[in-house]
């Protein structure tokens, strides 16, 4: 069976408002994809955490998302979705203010069109390291 995805928009949406997000999308059919959250670390690494595994990643917020953007492409492919089947992502980030227009403009670039439901959190420290700057976590819907 194919998946069955509406987006639901509002009375006053308007393209000139260049919205990053859909304001909620229903799903009638298809399989439910719920994706642990990605940073620009390995996918599979030490648990705990070892700084070491961690020493070639780049502080900057643009590196750091095209890898968390990568990590995820491979996570969604694993379970037969891409990135234009995300209906949910949150996005969390350190230093917001400092981060987001890195972040935004690399996710922009993975997503092109695609809006999913979402919000952004500001958090003062991602678990796996005070290096990190985002990790996003996904619903996606797949074909059944």
């Amino acid at each position: 069976m194919a998946r069955d995805v509406e987006l639901i928009h509002l009375k006053g949406n308007d393209p000139k408002w260049n919205m990053p997000y859909t304001p909620a999308i229903k799903v009638r059919s298809g399989a439910l994809v719920f994706l642990s959250g990605v940073t620009a670390a390995p996918v599979y690494h030490s648990h705990p955490h070892v700084p070491a595994e961690f020493s070639d990643i780049p502080e900057d917020a643009a590196t750091q998302t095209e890898l968390t953007m990568e990590n995820l492409k491979t996570v969604l492919a694993a379970s037969g979705g891409t990135l234009t089947d995300i209906v949910q992502l949150t996005r969390f980030i350190v230093d917001e203010d400092r981060n987001q227009d890195a972040i935004n403009q690399v996710m922009g670039r993975y997503l092109g069109d695609h809006r999913a439901a979402s919000t952004s959190v500001e958090v003062v420290r991602l678990a796996t390291g005070p290096k990190f700057v985002l990790e996003l976590e996904a619903v996606a819907v797949v074909d059944d």
